[in-house]
């Protein structure tokens, strides 16, 4: 089993990268988050990686942090689920979101990451609740509050998990929601 890479980063194009190690390329599917979080192609990598043997493929998975490799195992495990689609649920949600979204059987949240329906997305609620991975959905800033009203409005206006994510991490503490999601706006519309 390959549970790390590290390396020098080869190329990337959404959602594979290229890790070179030694002289042997390794290509590697990463989720959105991991994604984003990439440094510059020609830097040092280092990802934790699931490998996937197939009859027709060896297939390696790698993530930026432990939990994300965690929440993609145990989203394996439901019926019906497989690893593009637990990948397609990581780039569209943080291992954070997923949790809370388990913890209050919210489906809203999942129907949205795409070729997640809402036959699966209950399916996904009923098999991972109670996942030591999920268990306890973590009341961040970004979660609670006012943060959420914001983070609903933003997502209600288009925009992506990652950019309402990052709004609402800017946000002063204690502001109502009205100038909250005003400020969210204009720092959104400047990016």
């Amino acid at each position: 089993m390959i549970g790390r890479i590290t390396g020098t980063l080869a190329a990337k194009q959404p959602p594979q990268v290229l890790v070179d190690v030694n002289g042997v390329g390794y290509e590697i599917d990463v989720p959105m988050s991991t994604f984003y979080n990439l440094p510059a192609i020609g830097e040092k990598i280092s990802l934790l990686t699931h490998l996937a043997i197939r009859e027709d493929a060896h297939l390696l998975y790698g993530f930026g942090s432990e939990i994300e490799r965690a929440a993609f195992r145990e989203l394996l495990k439901v019926s019906g689920i497989g690893a593009k689609t637990a990948l397609s649920v990581l780039s569209g949600l943080s291992v954070n979101d997923l949790s809370a979204a388990i913890a209050t059987q919210e489906i809203g949240r999942i129907v949205k990451v795409p070729g997640i329906g809402k036959k699966t997305a209950e399916r996904l609620l009923l098999e991972l609740k109670g996942k030591p991975v999920f268990a306890g959905a973590i009341a961040s800033p970004e979660t609670a509050g006012v943060s959420d009203d914001v983070r609903q409005a933003l997502l209600a206006l288009g925009y992506n998990e990652r950019e309402t994510s990052d709004a609402v991490r800017k946000l002063p503490p204690d502001l109502p929601v009205g100038e909250a999601i005003r400020q969210a706006l204009r720092a959104l519309s400047k990016s």
